[in-house]
This record gives C-alpha cells, structure tokens and sequence, in this order.
C-alpha cells in the first residue's frame, strides 16, 4: 500500500511538471499575444516578453485604490530589517538616510539590526542618530548562526573550493554559507522577529531613488500580498548544482503544498538552456537583499518543511545555495502567484543591478529604464520581464 501511494504521489508530481511545461510551451495563442519589445539599456537589449514595456511605461504607485497614504492611520506590525556588521557602519547610515527620506520619515517604522557578533557603541550611536525610529539591536544565537553539526566541516572546505575553481563567489567564505542559510529559514524564528508580521530588508550600501509617499506595509496587508520584489535575476548554476532535484525529492512526498494557482513555468522557463542543463530549471530568483516579506509564510509548515530538508541536505555547505534561490523556490510552489508583488514604482540599486521607473517620484534621480551598470553581459542576468510573463499568464 505504502508503494502505490509512493507511486501516486510521483505520478501527481510529474503531472504538474508536465502541466508546467504545458503551459510554456503548448498555449501557443497566449503566448504569442506577448510582443517582443527591445529595451535600450545602456546601448545593449533585453527582450520583453509582455504586451508592454514594464520598465520604461509611466508608473507612480501600484494601480490600487487600497494605498494609505496617511501616517496617521493605522501601521502594519512591521520592521525594517538588517543583517550587518558593526564595520559596515558607514554603508548602512549611507543607506538608511535614504530609507528613511524617501519613505520612513512618513511612517515611523522601527528598524531591527542583526548580528552574530554583539554591536559596537559605534555602530548603535550612529545608526540612532540616522532614524527617529525605535532602533533594536540584536545578536544572533550560535546555534541559528553556525554550521549544523550534521554538515562535515572537512567536505565543505573542500566544496568550497572546488566551486572557487569553477568561479563562484564567496564559495570558500563559511560566513557567507552560514548566512545563506539563516537567512533562508532562521531569521524570522529570532525572539525580537517573532513580534513581526512584515519585513522589509534593507541593506547597506544600497540605494533608494524614488519618494514612496504609501505605506508599503499597509499596502502588503491590505492587498494580500505575500511577497514583494524590486528585480529579479538568473543565479550561477553552478552554484545550485542540485537544489532543483533535492525540491523535486520533497515535492514528490509533499505535493499537496503545490499550490493550483503557483507561477511554475517562472521556475521551468527554458530562455537560458545552459542553466536547465547544470541546474536542472531556470535559475530564476528574486533577488533578496530587497525584499518586503509576510514572515507567517516562511513560518507556515510547507515552508518550514521545505527549508528542513533543504538543510539536511547539506546543500548550503557542499554547495553555495543562496537564499535568493530558495526564497524563490517555496514562494513560487506553495503560493499563489498573484500574492507575489513586483514593486516596479521603487527606486533601487544594488550594485551592479538596477531598478529605475519612470516616475515623477524619482525626480531624474536614476537612469529611467535601466536594469543594469556596467559591461554589457550583465544585460542577459536580469530575468524581471521572465517574472512579468508568466505572473500574467491566465
């Protein structure tokens, strides 16, 4: 009996990766009704796979008539959050000077600092000094932090650097690894985040362009929204050599978290065959170090699940799986794809990667339209029209 459930169950999952690739493939009319649209970005091109041009279109704020706009009404339970260093000091005051006039002024949200070392005097006068806000400053516990002592510290030195051989970054940092993995499944269990719904995680020496005169937040919770992003890339499959396959092993026992209405041809898409090929799908991902989150998702038991075989796995020691990747991963399974919001309107540069609207709230502050700075290859790593594809797919 134990068998023939094993074999439904895999049959199921099949079913769904067939249907995924179905609708990629198979819904020729839809998909044709998708024009192709150059966009000149620093004199190279990105294909737009959708009807319009998302990047240089006039945008101001989301098309929805439930924005608060009034930092008297009610506020989210949310927190503006950091993971950094007391020597990144600098960087972040940079950063959270820009938060705080393009958005947080308005709104007053407090600001939650984390580190797995104690913070300086320094660093806690400084960053004070650059908010009105309510400032928390904490230290990650070791346990949260370390390697887990089920990863073999030897064959993970080893792995990290045969992959520095194969040019991934930081794949021989342990602190990086341990930082992938907290922020993919721990973060939100820390005692000061389990007072918080919302995050939004903000890090140093990024840059904000554009006024938000709206309570994101609110605008979160009061549209339902799981999940929001700035800009979306491919990943280094070399990287995540065998992620894909470790999600189809917990799939296949869980495929009841699938969710019916899940962005999956996002995952499946086939525009970067090289990537399919090492890593098994796209490689597609939110990147992370934006983010505006609903912590109850990461917490839910799909998710919960999902990270804990990820992680007795090993793969974010024998590997380099980032939480970018797997952030993306159980959002674009376990949630409905219309939960997940591209905040096209902010203004955003992580170096070398940018988002900037057209938007009067910009005030010519960005290069309206651009996605990248720098060589031109990096034109091909942003994968943000892929995301608008299939998010509009009926």
């Amino acid at each position: 009996m134990t068998t023939l459930v094993g074999y439904l169950k895999i049959l199921g999952l099949i079913a769904c990766i067939v249907f995924g690739f179905f609708q990629i493939f198979s819904r020729t009319p839809s998909v044709r009704q998708y024009t192709f649209q150059t966009l000149k970005t620093a004199g190279n091109e990105l294909k737009e796979h959708v009807a319009h041009d998302p990047y240089n279109q006039l945008v101001d704020v989301p098309r929805d008539s439930i924005l608060v706009f009034d930092p008297a009404e009610r506020r989210a339970n949310a927190t503006i959050l950091s993971l950094v260093r007391s020597k990144e000091v600098n960087e972040l005051v940079m950063t959270m000077k820009e938060v705080e006039e393009t958005f947080n002024h308005k709104f007053n949200y407090p600001w939650t600092f984390l580190n797995d070392e104690p913070f300086t005097e320094e660093f806690k006068k400084l960053t004070s000094e650059a908010t009105n806000s309510t400032v928390y400053y904490e230290t990650i516990p070791a346990n949260h932090w370390n390697m887990p002592d089920f990863v073999s510290k030897e064959l993970a030195i080893a792995a990290g650097q045969r992959m520095l051989q194969q040019g991934v970054q930081y794949a021989n940092m342990m602190s990086y690894h341990n930082m992938c993995r907290w922020n993919s499944g721990l973060f939100y269990h820390h005692p000061r985040l389990q007072q918080f719904k919302y995050y939004w995680r903000v890090e140093p020496n990024t840059h904000y362009y554009c006024d938000i005169d709206y309570d994101l937040f609110r605008y979160m919770e009061d549209n339902e929204k799981t999940y929001g992003f700035t800009i979306s890339l491919y990943d280094d499959p070399n990287s995540i050599v065998t992620l894909w396959n470790t999600t189809m092993d917990f799939l296949s026992d869980h495929i009841d978290y699938l969710h019916p209405n899940s962005a999956l041809g996002y995952l499946l898409d086939n525009s970067r065959p090289d990537h399919n090929k090492i890593a098994g799908y796209s490689t597609n991902h939110f990147w992370s170090n934006f983010e505006i989150g609903d912590m109850d998702f990461f917490r839910s038991e799909p998710y919960t699940q999902f990270f804990n075989a990820l992680d007795v796995a090993g793969g974010f020691y024998y590997e380099r799986w980032g939480d970018a990747p797997v952030h993306t991963i159980g959002l674009v399974l376990f949630e409905d794809k219309h939960k997940i919001h591209w905040f096209r309107d902010i203004g955003y540069r992580h170096i070398p990667f940018i988002n900037c609207p057209n938007s009067p709230k910009c005030k010519n502050r960005c290069p309206t339209g651009d996605t990248y700075e720098g060589a031109s290859f990096l034109a091909d790593e942003v994968s943000t029209p892929i995301w608008w594809k299939y998010a509009h797919m009926n």
